[in-house]
């Protein structure tokens, strides 16, 4: 497959209803997130927003271009990501200065090592992986260049690293979830 230029990309349309990364030159196109996934980025956004409802921050949930480098050009889609509103650097309708927080809703066999990995790379402080299946949030710092598992709560609460004054109940991201089969 032929890899695109980051001056190239910006000619490409908007995808609807899918997910598009562009990872080392090479566009990935996803099938929108399943249910769980949407409505615990919703549950993520939610217990965030308790805490940093201010216009110091923004909590972007919509699907947004984050790019991570213009060569090999590399673009994410973060689920939910934390901003510091004065450290947004917009260029071109795509975000190009990393999020103070992201968070990652895994999907089951999903591996997240690149993407992880991208982030750091980017300078992202603090990442939560979080598992609608195990239901387990994965807390990871930015450290030596790389992320590192500081904690793994699967219940009760846990505090933000990157923000002290943010605690979150892990129940909070799935408690309200439900699903009916559709026959």
């Amino acid at each position: 497959m032929a890899t695109v230029r980051y001056d190239e990309w910006l000619l490409v349309p908007e995808v609807q209803d899918a997910t598009e990364e562009v990872i080392d030159g090479e566009i990935r196109i996803t099938a929108p997130a399943k249910w769980v996934h949407a409505w615990t980025i919703s549950n993520i956004r939610n217990a965030l927003a308790t805490h940093l409802d201010d216009p110091e921050f923004l909590i972007a949930t919509a699907q947004f271009g984050l790019v991570i480098r213009k060569a090999p050009l590399t673009a994410r889609v973060p689920d939910p990501a934390v901003f510091e509103t004065s450290t947004i650097v917009e260029l071109d309708g795509f975000v190009h200065s990393p999020p103070q927080l992201v968070a990652e809703v895994l999907a089951p066999g999903e591996d997240l090592s690149r993407k992880l990995a991208d982030y750091a790379s980017l300078g992202v402080p603090e990442v939560w992986v979080v598992s609608p299946e195990a239901r387990t949030v994965e807390i990871l710092i930015r450290e030596n260049g790389g992320l590192r598992v500081t904690q793994t709560p699967s219940h009760g609460t846990f505090t933000s690293p990157h923000f002290p004054h943010v605690t979150v109940n892990v129940e909070d991201f799935w408690r309200t979830w439900c699903s009916r089969q559709v026959q």
